[in-house]
């Protein structure tokens, strides 16, 4: 009714959730291109803080790596900066986003809607898609 998108995160270590947080955004958003950069800047926070967390326990990692199913989202996080009139008017700090991608902390990976098991926590699944993305949630057959 607001118009606010919904987002979900799921953060995971090797297999199942360590993480899962699912949030209304604070604020309303011109596209879904734009809604999708804002869920994932937020969203990050939460990774880094995971990922060094795991690091200061003496693990030996890799960068994070986020999954997105919004393609005009990954160009957008980056190249760090807007291509187009349609974007041009979002806020520079969803921009840190690519800040993290060149440091080397996080990978920015496609994975197709079908497949991202964090729609679970924001959309109303039914079905075999619905078991498919509980059994990735949850690592459980059940």
């Amino acid at each position: 009714w607001d118009f606010k998108s919904h987002k979900g995160c799921m953060i995971s270590v090797t297999k199942g959730s360590v993480h899962v947080s699912s949030w209304k955004q604070g604020l309303t958003t011109k596209s879904s291109t734009e809604a999708e950069l804002v869920g994932v800047s937020d969203a990050m926070t939460q990774v880094i803080w995971t990922r060094e967390f795991l690091l200061a326990q003496g693990y030996n990692l890799g960068p994070a790596v986020v999954k997105q199913d919004n393609q005009s989202t990954m160009v957008l996080a980056n190249k760090g900066r807007s291509t187009s009139s349609k974007t041009r008017h979002i806020g520079i700090r969803y921009f840190w986003v690519n800040d993290r991608i060149v440091s080397g902390d996080v990978v920015l990976e496609y994975l197709a809607t079908e497949d991202m098991a964090a729609d679970i926590l924001t959309k109303p699944l039914q079905g075999i898609l619905f078991r498919k993305m509980r059994t990735l949630l949850l690592n459980s057959r059940t």
